[in-house]
């Protein structure tokens, strides 16, 4: 029986409506899981980093001898010139540089030594050394800041006394930036030692026996078809650390009251924190941290972008092309 002219209407007008019905319950899922993070991201990374941007654009002019009242006066990229114009900021970009070439090469190298050890079959009670080598990032960095001070101040630690009792002088706040390098090293090393084992435990063993059939030996498989095949947990790692140490401000910052080496603009955020909270000067403070906050995406982007091609340049392993 052949459907009349205003059932067939009826009939393809409902389709699209029925398709739109689908789509939407298709997609209401997702969007009630994923709206939680939306709005905590809003509310916690937009918001905050607006709010920034608009203080680093305004400036408080006090009238007369500063017993006046203080008016907000729009400068514009006024703060922005401030701060690249100051020695103080400036040097503390050359401190934070110097600190990420020699931090992030030493923790990663570690690191990845120290997962490479736990992978092998020579190695007895991996839980026992997982668990040792994570617990120093597990201390609050706060505590641990102030252990290093008494293990660092000359007069009251056993290890300088030790060095002392054998001719050995030393004084590891007369040099501020190893002694940072160091409380960092000791407190990230173990997080990412746990990323990389992780990686290390996910290659699939017929790999590994593929390799070792084909004569390789311990040291050749760790770095001719271990370490490849995690090269993208070390791009993830390589990239984090890089923007955690553009935000390096506890370590310096508590050795600031115990050693005169380590001035309060330091590091960039140490230079915002004392122009906001010391100077009360927040559009200062804002403009710095809006301008660290575009060196960190700049340089995460330098470091993606030149992994990646690395990553593409370099010839895979015999066993994975094999594969």
């Amino acid at each position: 029986m052949t459907p009349t002219a205003p059932t067939a209407t009826r009939a393809v007008s409902a389709a699209p409506s029925r398709t739109a019905a689908a789509r939407r319950r298709r997609y209401a899922a997702p969007t009630v899981l994923l709206a939680p993070f939306f709005v905590l991201f809003t509310g916690a990374t937009l918001v905050p980093i607006g709010y920034a941007v608009y203080l680093s654009l305004y400036a408080e002019h006090r009238s007369g001898l500063g017993f006046g009242g203080s008016e907000t006066v729009f400068t514009g990229l006024g703060n922005y010139t401030r701060a690249l114009g100051d020695t103080a900021f400036r040097g503390g970009f050359l401190n934070l540089a110097l600190y990420c070439l020699l931090y992030i090469p030493l923790m990663m190298i570690l690191a990845l030594l120290l997962a490479l050890l736990l992978d092998s079959v020579l190695v007895k009670a991996r839980r026992f050394f997982q668990l040792a080598l994570f617990l120093p990032h597990a201390v609050p960095g706060t505590i641990a800041t102030l252990v290093w001070i008494y293990l660092y101040t000359p007069g009251i630690s056993p290890v300088i006394g030790a060095l002392d009792s054998l001719g050995a002088s030393a004084d590891p706040l007369g040099h501020p930036l190893p002694a940072v390098v160091n409380m960092a090293v000791w407190e990230w090393t173990g997080y990412n030692m746990v990323i990389f084992f992780a990686a290390l435990q996910a290659i699939p063993r017929e790999v590994l026996e593929a390799a070792v059939v084909d004569g390789a030996g311990p040291l050749r498989t760790a770095l001719s078809v271990k370490v490849p095949l995690i090269r993208s947990s070390l791009t993830v790692v390589g990239l984090f650390t890089v923007i955690g140490s553009l935000q390096l401000f506890t370590e310096p910052m508590i050795l600031h009251g115990t050693t005169p080496s380590i001035v309060s603009t330091w590091s960039p955020n140490m230079y915002a924190y004392t122009a906001a909270f010391e100077r009360h000067d927040y559009g200062l403070a804002a403009a710095s941290s809006v301008l660290l906050a575009l060196a960190a995406a700049a340089l995460s982007f330098v470091v993606t972008r030149a992994t990646r091609a690395r990553s593409e340049d370099r010839p895979r392993p015999a066993t994975e092309a094999a594969a």
